[in-house]
């Protein structure tokens, strides 16, 4: 990933830092000592994670009951459940091992879309316990369906006019809760909000684990409430020699004011340390495409499902964002629907007009229905762009069928586009809402096949590998303005490198998802990645 010298046989490392690449008669001199550890391997640089959550570290305490299978951070692969009955069934095995007769059971992965469309109601869920909370988190984390005893907890049993609660047939609350609101009533309820709860050491060790095993050595954490408990944890998990990751947590705005944040994170500078780097703010404008609670431009959903939802009220995000961009703050913002971008694009407009920043590299996040002409203003004023590769395989079938149509689900997450207008960009998984796995991102953008084996905007937008790979390594680490110090094999920046048992350039396309990841490299310390 560095254009002027793309290949090389050796890579110098002193103090965790690349002294230079190149042949072994160019870099063996004076006291340096040869390793040939990998001469049989592919190094890489180590990849950049630009959107992923702190909860795939959190979740795999938890039963996941999704439908495609997954690969846990001790490397195990864990089976997906495919209908109802089946996740009921996990779902009845994990409540029997719980100790406490009144602790909550949470899962997480359930997406109605990945199982034929059938809803997990209260009833099923009901089947599992009538006596504990039971809370299982859709795949996109942006919906949580619960049993009966949760829903009379938090007093939602009758409230089908609260934003979010959704009716069933009988009129009362389905066991649906979408949108903000309506999630926030339920865990205040509970008194345990998991999506914003106490962080161990462990589950960010078991987080740098996850990235171990795909190859990742930046890593983010892109919506996070940082709490003194979470700031004290991240510190301290941090700055010990075996932590294997880089970190990057987001500040998550919907929890501060402006002024709050930005103080905020004036002292969390002093916190950051080689492993740990904040300074960046989340702002989260809709909801998921696939949850149908993303704000999507006319002529709406495909299949005439009533418009998403506004995390942030239109008229309240050009205030937040003017705010940030003069503290000189950079934002990462959550956009899937297309209008939920135009809003986004004018109001960073609004703000770079008033107060010009040259390199600010505000980025959307998602931006998954974005068209040429919104490239096009991403360009004109700075804008980044991480797009949800990711999303072309595990939803690409609804989204051509049920929420986007023919026409726009070929554009789905445009790399095409942004390649060719100039916007930069990185590709991503959103872990846990998809695997994080970086190659299998990079093979979503490159063959654009959905799990169904439909192909979109294959001819149009699709990546070369050399693309895709750039996308989650050096494209990354600009978005997250880290380029400096990762994201390419160079001389001054970390000694971070992914160990590969294949080249990726010598495969079939179709080929890159299946390369095997023998570890990575920290700062010039080796990792192999557990295999269970």
């Amino acid at each position: 990933m560095n254009p002027s010298r793309p290949v090389a046989t050796h890579v110098a490392v002193r103090e965790g830092r690349i002294v230079a690449t190149g042949t072994a008669e160019e870099l063996c001199v004076g006291d340096a000592k040869l390793d040939t550890s990998f001469i049989d391997k592919v190094l890489m640089p180590g990849f950049v994670e630009g959107h992923s959550h702190i909860m795939e570290g959190l979740m795999w305490l938890m039963p996941y009951v999704g439908a495609f299978d997954r690969r846990s951070p001790e490397g195990r692969l864990v089976e997906g459940v495919g209908d109802i009955d089946a996740i009921v069934a996990r779902l009845q095995e994990a409540e029997a091992k719980l100790q406490d007769d009144r602790a909550p059971l949470y899962a997480w992965g359930y997406d109605p879309l990945h199982i034929g469309g059938n809803m997990l109601s209260r009833h099923d869920l009901d089947r599992v316990s009538t006596k504990r909370p039971v809370i299982v988190v859709h795949a996109s984390f942006h919906i949580n369906n619960v049993n009966s005893h949760t829903l009379e907890r938090a007093e939602l049993m009758h409230a089908t006019n609260i934003s979010g609660v959704v009716a069933g047939p009988d009129g009362l609350a389905s066991g649906e809760l979408q949108g903000i609101p309506a999630r926030m009533r339920l865990f205040r309820a509970l008194g345990n909000n998991l999506l914003a709860g106490n962080i161990t050491e462990a589950d960010v060790n078991r987080y740098a684990a996850s990235a171990c095993v795909q190859g990742v050595t930046t890593i983010t954490d892109l919506h996070n409430d940082l709490t003194d408990q979470t700031v004290e944890v991240y510190r301290n998990a941090t700055q010990t020699p075996h932590f294997g990751v880089r970190l990057v947590p987001a500040l998550a705005s919907a929890s501060h004011k402006p002024e709050q944040a930005i103080a905020k994170l004036e002292m969390l500078r002093e916190h950051c340390n080689d492993k740990l780097h904040y300074g960046i703010v989340k702002l989260v404008v809709d909801g998921s495409i696939q949850g149908f609670t993303a704000r999507l431009r006319w002529p709406g959903y495909h299949n005439g499902a009533s418009n998403g939802l506004w995390y942030i009220a239109p008229e309240e995000l050009p205030r937040l964002v003017d705010a940030y961009h003069r503290a000189g703050i950079q934002l990462h913002i959550h956009t899937n629907g297309d209008e939920a971008t135009e809003l986004a694009l004018d109001a960073i407009e609004a703000a770079q007009t008033a107060t010009p920043r040259p390199d600010h590299r505000h980025t959307l996040q998602h931006c998954q229905m974005a068209d040429a002409a919104q490239f096009r203003r991403m360009k004109t004023f700075g804008v980044c762009v991480n797009l949800f590769s990711n999303h072309i395989y595990y939803w690409g079938d609804s989204h051509y069928a049920l929420t986007m149509g023919p026409e726009r689900a070929e554009r789905l997450d445009a790399t095409g586009t942004a390649q060719r207008i100039g916007v930069p960009f990185a590709i991503h998984s959103d872990a846990p809402v998809t695997p994080l796995a970086p190659l299998f991102t990079a093979w979503c953008a490159v063959n654009r096949t959905s799990s169904g084996g439909r192909v979109l905007g294959r001819d149009t937008e699709a990546l070369t590998v050399e693309q895709a790979l750039a996308a989650v390594t050096i494209g990354a680490a600009y978005t997250l303005k880290l380029d400096h110090l990762v994201g390419s094999i160079e001389t001054g920046k970390y000694a971070d490198f992914v160990v590969l048992e294949d080249d990726p350039l010598s495969i079939a396309p179709q080929a890159l998802k299946d390369v095997a990841i023998w570890g990575t490299v920290l700062g010039g310390v080796a990792r192999k990645a557990p295999r269970a």
